[in-house]
């Protein structure tokens, strides 16, 4: 398996980031996860040394369409002014939000690059 690494630090942390194959994710995290326990920091700390936690596990029945509602609400915008800033149709965002259209990896990257968030949330 290969996996891509890098690392950023700042201050008397370090992040590293992987990218492993979608199959191997699960086993990979609880690797890690049994690592930390070794290293005993069970979950990984932010500079104040506070304990971090997933999205997943803040928010255990999210949804991709329930991200960007919450994006759209955080801009304070109408499904229109927002399907219009995407240049999509308004019932095209409803069916997104809902679940019963999928969001594309384009479109996630469009919503991401024009709202300044990881189109990563939206898949």
């Amino acid at each position: 398996m290969l996996a891509h690494m890098k690392t950023q630090t700042t201050g008397a942390l370090t992040e590293i980031f992987l990218t492993v194959p979608t199959e191997k994710a699960e086993s990979v995290c609880k690797a890690i996860n049994s690592i930390l326990e070794l290293a005993e920091c069970s979950r990984p700390l932010n500079e104040a040394g506070e304990e971090l936690f997933s999205a997943k596990e803040v928010f255990p029945e999210s949804s991709p369409g329930n991200r960007l509602r919450g994006l759209r609400a955080r801009e304070d915008l109408t499904q229109k002014e927002f399907a219009t800033t995407l240049g999509v149709r308004q019932h095209h965002i409803s069916e997104m939000e809902k679940g019963t259209r999928p969001i594309s990896v384009d479109m996630a990257k469009r919503i991401g690059e024009i709202y300044k968030v990881s189109y990563k949330v939206f898949l």
